[in-house]
């Protein structure tokens, strides 16, 4: 059979992905043969209001690399999918679109809200599944798992109330994150933190002068601390000392006035010694190293920022009511009017801002849900430190090890309308979303019920993801799995690089700067895209995109087809056997065939995809195509079309789990005997 001239992507990848969902071979039940071994892994679950970005197709190529060969190596494999109900995503952009409609959630009311955020999922949620499809993803759909389906539900139920029965559960007002936009408390992981250009103002508190970024907090200010170190201030710790400071209750029509309030001088060993003067200002309620400051110390806590993000009654009638950039505007001039303020310099420091909608942080004082996380820390370290979990690239191992040393309370309540109620009468709150994350691997196998498919494939192999969300998610499923099951949900995490754009940047559909996966797919074929990201793979941990690449996959692709064009032509209609045994030919190119084989399997098993990648490339361009087929030109005898027969096959199979449509495409027309789908054919030994 001939193949046409050039290869149509369009023509044959649709196609070819029903004709695998119509095998059943996804499905690990439905695989031929006996196995030797299993292998599972599960999907990281998109969020519901997600579309597909190079990230993703990032790390699914990666992901479906591994579980094709392991397939084709005669393993059970199972990928489970699924998504994710995304609690903050979800409901900011469900309110955007409110928004434009002139409502909020409140107009709506909390159950009518809800089922607006389900419509949008039923609508657009499950279609980045879809999407996943184009990039020939092998996953079980019959499998399919929903972080709020009911069965999940049921799991993330019996998790809060096997914690809340340990006494591990509680709640406290302690200083959180709070975002002003999003209308709830966030964790410390889902604050990003910016640089960006500010200013350091310094302000005499009595006989000292202290360096701040935030004058307007001074209001709540119950104390100073320095260094036990610090010669210059030995003398004061531990002690009152009386300083000149606004009168916040003079109305703000009027002149600022001064008046005398005492403040304690405390030793804290956090405190930098070069940091401005070497004296801080302590705020107890809007700043967590001050609160934890404050509570070593018995100092008291007063809130003077609210929710809203303004100042409330605390802040006294001259300030109550302003925003906090217009606060400190009016406090820097009122300091200066009073001659407390000494000097303003430029200065570049980190500002906390929302992962979710980029609005400044404002750390406030809340009572909030938490999870105590000493013994579940213990838990994940000793399955780092046993080897049960493994980190690749390996240096992830020491890096989590050191997180989990210093890990702090998780507050796991949310101030949100969509997601996990928490299951406590009359509490109106919500669950962190990655409380339910955490639960991910074992709960989508029919945890906590004792079902097949969790006695048959858990724990799993292999779960991935960039670094962003290492302690988010990764981490979390680690404790979480050892307490919940006795077991490590995973063996290895493979963290792949974080994508950014070509000259280094952020990839951001808002900045402009991201590029979508489906628009590369209809330009140059979904098998040209997951060779290019592969091939640039090369363990880097940012990986700036470069589409040349994916041009690079194309013509891959191309020479590909229009080597087994020569092939096909080669053997006619005579259909063949394959050598079983490269040990039945003699040709050079065998040997290297044999060569690239293994080190193609290895380098996929200890996850370098890039120069498992290259090695293909090399291989079939140069010693395959441009070498023997040269050769073989003016050769018909038997051993020539065995030859190009076995490193055509071999190559293909190779090929597969990265460019898995033109290799089955292929395979299909190809005149050998006792021919499979190339997707359960047998891995090259």
């Amino acid at each position: 059979m001939e193949l046409p001239k050039a290869y149509n992507p369009k023509e044959v990848e649709d196609h070819i992905y029903k004709l695998w969902e119509e095998s059943g071979f996804f499905t690990p039940e439905k695989l031929p043969g006996e196995k030797k071994g299993k292998f599972i892994t599960c999907i990281a679950p998109p969020n519901i209001t997600g579309e597909l970005h190079i990230g993703h197709a990032l790390e699914l190529t990666m992901q479906d690399v591994l579980v094709r060969m392991k397939r084709m190596q005669g393993y059970k494999t199972l990928w489970v999918p699924g998504i994710d109900h995304a609690g903050i995503a979800a409901q900011n952009i469900v309110e955007k679109q409110l928004k434009k409609e002139g409502l909020s959630r409140h107009d709506l009311g909390r159950e009518k809200f809800e089922q607006r955020i389900q419509e949008w999922k039923e609508k657009y949620g499950t279609a980045i599944l879809d999407q996943f499809k184009k990039l020939g993803i092998s996953v079980d759909w019959s499998r399919i798992r929903y972080t709020r389906d009911e069965k999940y539900e049921k799991a993330v139920l019996e998790a809060f109330n096997k914690y809340h029965k340990k006494g591990w559960i509680y709640k406290g007002y302690r200083v959180i994150n709070w975002c002003v936009r999003c209308g709830t408390g966030i964790s410390d992981l889902e604050v990003k933190h910016i640089p960006e250009k500010g200013k350091l103002y310094y302000i005499k508190y009595g006989p000292f002068t202290i360096a701040t970024t935030r004058p307007e907090t001074k209001l709540g200010d119950t104390g100073l601390a320095v260094h036990s170190d610090d010669e210059r201030y030995k003398d004061y710790i531990e002690k009152d000392i009386e300083i000149d400071s606004i009168d916040n209750n003079i109305p703000p029509s009027e002149k600022p006035k001064l008046k005398k309030i005492k403040i304690k001088v405390v030793a804290d060993e956090t405190v930098e010694k070069f940091f401005g003067t070497g004296i801080i200002k302590i705020t107890p309620a809007h700043d967590l190293t001050d609160f934890e400051i404050s509570q070593r110390h018995n100092l008291p806590l007063i809130k003077i920022i609210d929710e809203s993000g303004a100042m409330n009654q605390n802040a006294g009638k001259r300030y109550e009511g302003l925003k906090v950039s217009e606060a400190r505007e009016k406090i820097i001039k009122d300091l200066e009017e009073l001659g407390l303020l000494e000097k303003i310099e430029d200065y570049n420091h980190n500002v906390g801002r929302c992962d979710r909608c980029d609005s400044v942080i404002e750390p406030l004082p809340s009572n909030q849900w938490f999870l105590k996380v000493f013994e579940l820390a213990k838990l994940a370290k000793e399955a780092i430190k046993k080897g049960e979990v493994k980190f690749y690239p390996d240096r992830w191992n020491e890096i989590s090890l050191r997180w989990l040393e210093n890990m702090r309370d998780w507050n796991i309540s949310r101030q949100l309308w969509w997601g996990h109620k928490i299951p406590i009468q009359g509490e109106n709150d919500v669950l962190d979303t990655w409380f339910s994350s955490a639960l991910w691997p074992f709960a989508v196998l029919g945890w906590p019920e004792k079902t097949n498919d969790l006695s048959e494939y858990y724990p799993t192999n292999f779960i991935t993801s960039d670094r962003g969300i290492v302690f988010l998610w990764q981490i979390r499923m680690i404790f979480s799995g050892k307490f919940f099951t006795n077991k490590a949900p995973f063996n290895d995490v493979y963290i792949h690089p974080t994508v950014l754009t070509k000259d280094g940047k952020r990839m951001s559909k808002s900045l402009g700067t991201g590029i979508d996966p489906v628009v590369l797919i209809e330009k140059y074929g979904t098998d040209a895209l997951r060779f290019g990201l592969a091939y640039q793979n090369t363990g880097v941990q940012d990986m700036k995109f470069n589409e040349d690449v994916i041009l690079t996959g194309k013509k891959f692709a191309n020479k590909i087809w229009n080597i087994a064009r020569y092939v096909l032509i080669k053997m006619g209609n005579e259909e063949r056997d394959i050598k079983e045994s490269s040990r039945d030919l003699k040709n050079e190119i065998i040997a290297k065939m044999d060569g690239a084989a293994i080190n193609v399997k290895r380098n996929i098993e200890n996850y370098n995809f890039g120069e498992a990648a290259h090695i293909l490339y090399k291989f079939i361009w140069n010693e395959f195509a441009d070498k023997y087929i040269e050769e073989t030109k003016n050769k018909n005898d038997n051993e020539t079309k065995d030859s190009l027969i076995y490193v055509l096959t071999n190559s293909l199979k190779l090929l597969h789990p990265f460019m898995p449509f033109i290799t089955e495409e292929i395979w299909s027309k190809l005149p050998i005997k006792n021919k499979k789908m190339l997707l359960i054919e047998n891995w090259p030994n």
